[in-house]
């Protein structure tokens, strides 16, 4: 199994300190710099990539799995399909879902999980379905995340980090699901973005700001994007195309599938489209994108999970306005090589270094 370091709940920390209502000059300079050195960096390490990481969860060990891949189009577990982290050696419900994981600007690695087991009681976990009455919370209800941060891909640090706990008027939320992690430029901070909802009422996307040490929340929940129905929307996923942010999410309007909304701003003002993405006829979520090394061409990935055995559907964009279906898994250019029944998966670049290191520690020939 993969090393990590002391698990923790992350407690709410105390304010002293931490608010300010003016902001001095020198202090938006240095925030600036900052940006630009940042840039300048990912920039260069994006000339260096050169190879694929791919993170998922399987239903019937709610744990941790990577993939490695040199094309982004095949992909092989490089513990033969075995978890990496065990999900209840890090969750409070001693199993994780919808993984993410996101490549820092300085260089550091940032995975973000559900924490949740929603099948606890089978397993011999817990005595109930649910954590807490699910007529009342609903359906996996939860209240909270598992963050973990590396600098290696190989040595983690970990906190549980709940809602409730750093904000008590958030002590009746249902569910927190699906985080995944952005560095916002304008505002110089890591973003962690989310689907939540109070109770059990309807299911929507919000954010807030996170700490370098992805730790600790630093903001209470703000909505993300508004769905013009009265429904549950869920799964955001958001990448920067050129000045443009490209969101990516599932609305249960009909038949769950995936939409996309498009904003100038990374946390505000996307803008509805009513054009479903994927053409499948069972439920999907889940979407994700990554752009393949070395060609203006990008994978839209998502989980499908009306169909049995569960699989991910793929498809490729140039204009973010015209996709063409690539398919399932194992059903046509998108390979899993040793793998099956993927759930909720990302995918990231890495240098060629880096991925002969994390194949390397696992035996896995890259």
């Amino acid at each position: 199994m993969m090393r990590f370091f002391p698990v923790f709940v992350a407690l709410p920390m105390l304010l002293s300190g931490m608010v300010s209502c003016k902001q001095s000059t020198s202090g938006e300079n240095s925030v600036e710099r900052n940006r630009e050195e940042a840039v300048v960096a990912n920039e260069e390490l994006n000339d260096r990539m050169a190879a694929y990481l791919m993170v998922y969860f399987k239903d019937d060990d709610h744990s941790l799995h990577f993939a490695l891949s040199k094309d982004g189009r095949s992909f092989t577990d490089i513990n033969k399909g075995k978890a990496v982290i065990a999900g209840d050696t890090i969750a409070e419900q001693k199993g994780i879902r919808d993984p993410h994981i996101y490549r820092g600007q300085e260089g550091n690695f940032y995975l973000a999980m559900t924490d949740l087991h929603i099948f606890a009681k089978r397993d011999g976990i817990r005595e109930t379905e649910w954590q807490r009455d699910g007529e009342k919370y609903g359906w996996g209800n939860n209240r909270g995340f598992v963050l973990m941060k590396s600098s290696d891909l190989i040595n983690w640090s970990n906190a549980k980090v709940r809602l409730d706990l750093f904000f008590p008027d958030l002590k009746e939320v249902g569910a927190a699901w699906a985080p995944e992690t952005i560095y916002d430029q304008k505002e110089g901070k890591l973003m962690l973005y989310y689907t939540m909802r109070m109770g059990n009422e309807r299911n929507q996307m919000y954010y807030s700001y996170i700490n370098d040490d992805f730790d600790s929340l630093m903001s209470p929940p703000k909505l993300i994007f508004e769905y013009p129905k009265e429904v549950s929307y869920i799964d955001a996923d958001i990448s920067q195309i050129g000045d443009q942010f490209h969101m990516f999410y599932t609305p249960h309007d009909g038949t769950p599938g995936i939409k996309q909304a498009i904003s100038s701003k990374i946390n505000k003002g996307y803008n509805y489209q009513e054009k479903w993405i994927d053409e499948e006829p069972e439920a999907s979520e889940a979407p994700n994108l990554w752009k393949i090394i070395g060609e203006d061409k990008w994978i839209l990935m998502y989980d499908i999970y009306g169909i049995q055995p569960h699989n991910f559907g793929f498809l490729e964009t140039t204009d973010f306005n015209d996709f063409k279906n690539l398919g399932h898994f194992n059903e046509g250019k998108m390979k899993a090589t040793n793998f099956s029944s993927p759930k909720h998966g990302a995918v990231i670049h890495l240098t060629q270094k880096e991925a002969e290191n994390l194949a390397s520690h696992w035996d896995f020939e890259f």
